[in-house]
Formats: C-alpha cells, structure tokens, sequence
C-alpha cells in the first residue's frame, strides 16, 4: 500500500466508505465507518474521530466526522460539553490522514508535530441528544517535498456543526522515514519501559487533586505538585488508555498539551475557567526518562474577562514547548 501514488491512495480510501455494486452488494445500504486507525495513528477504534474525506481540489479537502456523547476523556467534568482539547485531537487526526491519504506520506513515517493551535466557540461544544457529528474544511499549504515525498507541511482546518462554524486552527508537521528515525532515536526508552533509576524526582505522591485541574479522576491527572505554586512535574498515568493509546518512545504531544491545559486550570484557581483556546509550539521530544518541569510564565486577565496563561514545558534546562492558553471565567 505504501507504494500507491497519491490518486491511487485516494481511491482506496474513498472505497473504503461506499458499497460497490461491483462486489455483489448492490442491495445494502451505504453505511458509516470510521477512517482506518492506521491512518490517524491510533491503536483503538474507539478513539478514531474522523469517518470520511472528499476531495476539493489537489490541496482543499472536506472531512466529516463524530464525537461521542459521553467520551471517558474529552467531556467536561459536569458532563455537559465536549472539551476544546477534543479539537486538537481531531485536529491531529485530520493532517495525518490528510498526509497519509492525499499527500503520499507512507504509512510507517513518523511525524513531528512543530504547533498546533485551536479556537473554539465554547457554545458550538455543548453536547446535545445524540452524537456530534462535525465536518472539517482542510487546505493544506506550505507543502516542503524532499525525494518526491511531502518532508514539511501546514494543514489550516475549520470544523463545522450542523454549518456552523464552531472551531478553527491550524497545525504545522514534518515527515520522517522509518530508517532516519531508528537513527535518531535509536536507544530511547519507551512508555512500556521503567525510567531510567533516579532520573525522575520522587513526587509521584504528590500528584494534583483532580478538582485542582478540572479533572474527574485520579488517574486523568498528569502534573505533580512542587515547593514552587506554578511550577510542576509531569508525572502522566502511562497506563491511561486515551492518553498513551499507542507505544512510543516520546511523551506524546497531546499530553503535553493537556499537562499545559492542567497548569492553566491550577494557576487561575477558578473553577470556572474554560480553556477555549491554545497555540502551542514544540521545540523538541519529551523524553521518559528524565524530569519534564511544567511552569506558568504570565497569567493575566483581558477587560472582558477572558484570562491569558502562558505555560513552559522544560526538560535538562531546555525549552520543550510553549504553549499559550486564553479563555473565560465562566461558560459563555
């Protein structure tokens, strides 16, 4: 499959969600299926957002997809919302199965997610009666080719509910082959793996209450508490099945993500903090066996009452990645 051109690709694809009379199957209705898991670099279905893609042009693209009702991760703690991280979530899924579907980046590659960024209209994420179904307006630009395979690409996305516009954002990546990766990383410990004896300090105890960063569960909490009141350990639950839904030899990019969400939620102090919005900026891995400190910069409040924090990501004394979160106090 990984040899497919890009048109060829994309016919398999589009195959993959109708009926063809061709195969004796005329009499059964076409019917809705997620887009493959491989596609969007997930291991579980249940955690496939995206369920179909039709081509605009060579570089626009229009997907469609579903959320749950009631998601073990992305919901709000009262139960009533989808959380704005679910975007970035989809959002990733969105360009990598762009990559892999329209773009020729072959199954196997490994990405390197540069930022992400994503604004939401906090009423558009309110859950209703039945699933959401959403559809997404996709344009890549940008587009850096090196061997005749796409090295470097933007992806600018919108999601719509129902035709209206409830979030929008963009994200920026790089392509590696499986040969220059094994190079790169070769040695790295995995999340299946212990941490290296004594490279993390002894503060797992300590981990945030749930309540402390707008969380339900314990085990949904990834910062750990320190002698400094905005300053934080990453100490991420490797078991949890959303957050390391697949091996990898790096701390993922949506838990850095959600250690950032967490920090934001700790430094306001407010339970009626709704993080609508973040852009995010990665420099580098997250690596598992050594000490990832999560700290707030800035927090700072707008006259309308939308709150600003600005969060770092440290690890041996260098910059991770940025990540800027904005947002009510209180639900809009």
């Amino acid at each position: 499959m990984e040899s497919l051109d890009a048109a060829s690709r994309r016919g398999l694809t589009m195959s993959l969600f109708v009926t063809e009379s061709d195969r004796g199957t005329s009499e059964l209705p076409r019917l809705t299926t997620t887009v493959p898991k491989e596609y969007v670099h997930r291991a579980s279905l249940a955690e496939v957002f995206l369920t179909a893609c039709t081509a605009q042009d060579d570089l626009r693209f229009s997907l469609s997809g579903q959320w749950p009702r009631a998601h073990t991760h992305f919901t709000s703690p009262d139960g009533t919302s989808h959380d704005p991280l679910q975007v970035a979530e989809t959002f990733r899924q969105a360009s990598m199965f762009l990559a892999h579907t329209e773009l020729s980046v072959p199954l196997g590659h490994h990405f390197v997610m540069w930022d992400l960024s994503y604004t939401t209209d906090l009423c558009g994420l309110r859950i209703a009666s039945r699933p959401t179904d959403f559809d997404i307006e996709a344009r890549c630009t940008e587009l850096v080719q090196r061997r005749g395979v796409i090295n470097r690409a933007t992806v600018q996305l919108s999601m719509f509910r129902e035709g209206v516009l409830v979030a929008h954002g963009a994200t920026q990546f790089s392509t590696i082959t499986p040969a220059v990766y094994t190079r790169l990383r070769a040695g790295r410990p995995t999340a299946a793996a212990s941490p290296v004896d004594g490279a993390v300090p002894d503060v797992s105890r300590q981990a945030m209450p749930p309540s402390s960063v707008n969380r339900r569960n314990a085990d949904e909490v990834v910062l750990s508490a320190t002698d400094h009141p905005r300053r934080w350990l990453l100490t991420p639950n490797l078991d949890h099945p959303i957050l390391f839904d697949h091996g990898a030899d790096h701390i993922p990019g949506m838990v850095l993500l959600e250690g950032a969400r967490q920090a934001a939620f700790a430094a306001v102090a407010s339970p009626a903090f709704v993080p609508a919005s973040a852009s995010t900026t990665f420099s580098q891995y997250a690596e598992f066996d050594r000490p990832c400190w999560i700290e707030v910069t800035r927090v700072s409040a707008d006259n309308d009452g939308t709150m600003t924090v600005e969060v770092v990501g440290r690890q041996d004394d260098r910059c991770v990645y940025t990540s800027t979160i904005t947002g009510p106090v209180g639900r809009q």
